[in-house]
């Protein structure tokens, strides 16, 4: 019995003390658009936390990739408006680290409300999310 009672209170002390798995999570999606003349300015920011962190040496590093694809108004996807990867190093751990995207529109896209469909990959742990920021221009 005494056996049994220590297994269970081991058992209790192991999971209570395992680190909860932390989910990749993008958040506070924001985007605008600036009328630049002949062109318009595709302006957006993404937020990331759940990410892998690893520590070496007092300083603690993630790696995050990410892709961004543009839905038009009429439906059409437009793929890889905007890549890019981000390597962070900082000696204290990582809260979150944003995304920005910044490209151009040229005059032959209509107006309408488009969509941008974040593709967020974390390269330490290879879990992936996504985030969809609808913006429009407007004159």
């Amino acid at each position: 019995m005494k056996y049994f009672i220590a297994l269970i209170f081991i058992a209790f002390l192991i999971c209570g003390c395992s680190k909860e798995e932390v989910k990749l999570e993008a958040f506070s999606p924001e985007s605008f658009a600036f009328d630049i003349g002949d062109t318009w300015e595709v302006n957006a920011l993404v937020n990331v936390r759940g990410f892998v962190q690893k520590e070496e040496v007092g300083t603690y590093s993630a790696s995050i990739q990410y892709t961004v694809n543009m839905i038009t108004p009429d439906g059409k996807t437009i793929t890889n408006v905007f890549e890019d990867a981000k390597v962070v190093n900082e000696e204290e751990e990582i809260a979150d680290i944003p995304l920005e995207v910044q490209f151009e529109l040229d005059s032959t896209y209509t107006a309408g409300k488009y969509k941008l469909l974040f593709n967020i990959r974390d390269n330490f742990s290879e879990k992936s999310t996504e985030v969809t920021i609808e913006f429009e221009p407007t004159e």
